[in-house]
């Protein structure tokens, strides 16, 4: 079973990474924000940013750094196929995973008003934001000395692998297939 988890900054593309790897590649996805959601209902607080921040921090406060990544694995075990873990926010989440196995850090990022643009043709409920939140929000998501709380830039230092995402859909599925290579021809070995 191989194990990417996908890391980067908001809007960069780690959902085509994603459709990329479960469409062209037989991935089964694991979904941080998924997961993030299913708990603000629970707690029936509105479905936002703010409040998977919230609901995030909390539960690796009371449970570890790495409890969400961890709580995925486990669904992923189960079923015992390639899998991603997107979106991992934390060190503690990455570490988590790489003592479970054959697992790689994707990292991807993009220049920010291509991303902001990206966010907004997306249309989700959490990216009805303006530019300037926008920046706020990935600012405050980008470093933290406390590892309950997201540390993006960490994360991204942590990868295995980074995409530059500033072109077009193909390039960005192009540097996928041959890093998918390498690392197929790397766990033959």
């Amino acid at each position: 079973m191989l194990i990417i988890g996908i890391t980067g900054t908001l809007g960069a593309g780690k959902g085509s990474i994603v459709k990329f790897l479960v469409e062209k590649k037989g991935f089964e996805h694991y979904s941080v924000r998924a997961f993030l959601v299913e708990e603000i209902k629970r707690r029936e607080m509105p479905v936002n940013r703010d409040s998977m921040v919230v609901v995030a921090n909390d539960l690796r406060k009371k449970n570890s750094p790495g409890y969400i990544a961890e709580t995925l694995f486990e669904r992923a075990k189960k079923l015992g196929k390639d899998c991603i873990i997107e979106s991992l926010k934390t060190p503690g989440e990455v570490n988590a995973l790489r003592n479970k196995g054959k697992f790689y850090l994707f990292a991807v990022d993009a220049d920010p008003k291509i991303r902001y643009e990206r966010i907004l043709e997306r249309k989700s409920s959490t990216d009805k934001i303006s530019f300037q939140e926008f920046i706020d929000n990935e600012k405050r998501e980008m470093a933290s000395d406390d590892p309950n709380k997201q540390n993006i830039s960490k994360c991204i230092s942590m990868a295995d692998y980074v995409f530059e995402n500033n072109g077009t859909i193909d390039k960005l599925y192009k540097k996928l297939e041959d890093v998918l290579d390498g690392i197929r021809k790397k766990e033959r070995v």
